[in-house]
């Protein structure tokens, strides 16, 4: 049945689509500025191992550059493409100046594809793998706007700049919170490579991708573009309080935060009577942990009453654990009969139970993505409902009401039957 409440909205929302057509054309002038181009930044390994003839014949310098000269044909035109190198000028023996050899060679921006295609030509495979340096040094050749970034880094082998840990920069660059994603792409990789480029990747909410044939690596290299062309929506990053009082308050979308080994952290909705909170979490072990651990998500009240929760526990065969909770708030009150007293503000908290041996790094904290979404809940939904039950007590209560009348009706039938027996 629709309420007075929902038939008021209805109608209010049909009023405000009539005035936004009555609107003269020039109203469109404070309409929001159209969004930035979105910005990519390859970043190809230049390394002597590049040298290696084991990709379709030729060697992985070689299918890097026909990979390059057929993506650069088919970037998108709004697409602002830049290309930065590593290990692409310095020969020699030295660590300290092999790892600072990193550049750009072409600047993120309007695409030329003559002097892109003329600037890839230019390379030769040359010295040290500085993985780490190249993707500091692409996250400042992205800087600025609030256009979303990504990072295609291909590359043949491990990072050679130890201390300078490539996926401890990673994490560094996503706990930034600018939305910059990193793509991997391993050319004939090794064990170590593909663990190495998984956590670059994973880190920050990338891709990692094995390639083995030229074919191969163009097409998931256009792919990714294609990807920032037409990106999917980004999280808002967001942190979590040590208590619901204090907390954000979250609208519905997707927010990234970072929690620590063994934290809880508080997140606020607010909820209108009528309406169903649907809420999701999900925790990625982007770094050594011991084997087992969990995930807890629950709802509260503002006074600490728990309302509902969601939980889910691993044992190391996953690097991505999820769980979530669904609270539909009653559209009527079940004590008065009366609509609901408004809006009811529902206390989130995320908890998790992993740990990870003393070498592991705990800052900066494991990724969190969370996901909130409030939609109508279904008509007449009970006060029961809204904790969890449902029309559960409904169901309940005729089970126990047909198993009380079929008790009675057997124990008469019984003794029917004795009766008779005993007339007889």
């Amino acid at each position: 049945m629709i309420t007075r409440k929902r038939l008021a909205a209805r109608a209010c929302g049909l009023l405000a689509a009539l005035a936004v057509g009555l609107l003269p054309a020039n109203a469109a002038a404070d309409a929001p500025t159209a969004k930035e181009p979105p910005k990519v930044d390859l970043v190809l390994d230049v390394s002597g191992s590049m040298r290696a003839n084991d990709i379709d014949g030729q060697s992985r310098m070689a299918a890097a550059k026909q990979a390059f000269n057929e993506v650069i044909d088919a970037v998108p035109d709004e697409v602002r493409l830049g290309i930065r190198t590593l290990g692409a000028d310095y020969p020699g023996e030295d660590k300290a100046l092999g790892c600072k050899d990193t550049k750009q060679l072409y600047p993120v921006g309007p695409l030329n594809r003559a002097e892109a295609k003329a600037a890839v030509a230019t390379l030769a495979p040359t010295g040290w793998t500085p993985i780490g340096p190249a993707l500091l040094g692409a996250a400042q050749d992205l800087e600025g706007g609030d256009a979303t970034r990504r990072i295609v880094l291909i590359t043949d082998g491990e990072d050679t700049c130890a201390p300078l840990d490539p996926c401890e920069v990673a994490r560094e660059i996503a706990a930034k919170g600018i939305h910059l994603v990193i793509d991997t792409l391993g050319l004939v990789p090794d064990a170590k490579t593909r663990a190495q480029l998984t956590c670059i990747a994973e880190a920050t909410g990338g891709t990692y991708t094995s390639v083995q044939h030229t074919a191969e690596l163009s097409g998931r290299v256009r792919q990714l573009v294609d990807r920032a062309a037409d990106p999917v929506v980004n999280p808002v990053a967001t942190e979590g309080a040590q208590r619901c009082e204090g907390a954000p308050l979250l609208k519905p979308g997707l927010y990234s935060d970072r929690e620590s080994f063994g934290e809880h952290r508080w997140y606020r909705v607010d909820v209108l009577p009528g309406q169903e909170l649907r809420a999701s979490v999900s925790i990625a072990a982007d770094r050594a942990v011991h084997n087992d651990y969990g995930v807890l998500m629950r709802a509260t009240t503002v006074h600490g009453r728990e309302i509902v929760r969601g939980s889910e526990a691993g044992d190391g065969r996953t690097d991505l654990l999820s769980t979530g909770l669904r609270y539909p708030k009653a559209e009527v009150d079940a004590e008065d009969g009366q609509t609901g007293r408004g809006t009811e503000t529902v206390c989130i908290q995320v908890s998790n139970s992993f740990s990870a041996p003393a070498s592991v790094k705990t800052t900066p904290g494991m990724p969190v993505e969370l996901t909130i979404e409030l939609v109508d809940g279904p008509d007449g939904i009970s006060d029961a409902a809204a904790f969890g039950l449902g029309r559960g007590w409904w169901l309940l209560a005729a089970l126990v009401l047909t198993g009380l009348a079929a008790g009675l009706l057997w124990g008469w039938a019984s003794r029917w039957r004795v009766s008779v027996w005993r007339t007889n």
